[in-house]
């Protein structure tokens, strides 16, 4: 357990707000030209799995932040 103040977690916070911002840009700029003309279902099956797809590295991340190490 953390026990003095860490700049891990400032600048996780930072890093994080910038990661998922370029990878919003990125999904709503060159996505809807890929799947324009595909169907609206599955248009919205993809954008459900993209908007969950950016959790999967959010564990490793959120205990580098509390404790400086990637992994448990």
């Amino acid at each position: 357990m953390r026990e003095e103040p860490s700049a891990r977690i400032p600048l996780g916070i930072l890093g994080l707000l910038v990661g998922l911002t370029i990878y919003a840009i990125l999904i709503a700029r060159y996505l809807p030209d890929l799947i324009d003309g595909w169907p609206t279902l599955i248009q919205t099956v993809i954008y459900l799995i993209l908007g969950v797809i950016w959790l999967l590295p959010l564990r490793r991340f959120l205990i580098w932040m509390e404790t400086g190490k990637w992994g448990e």
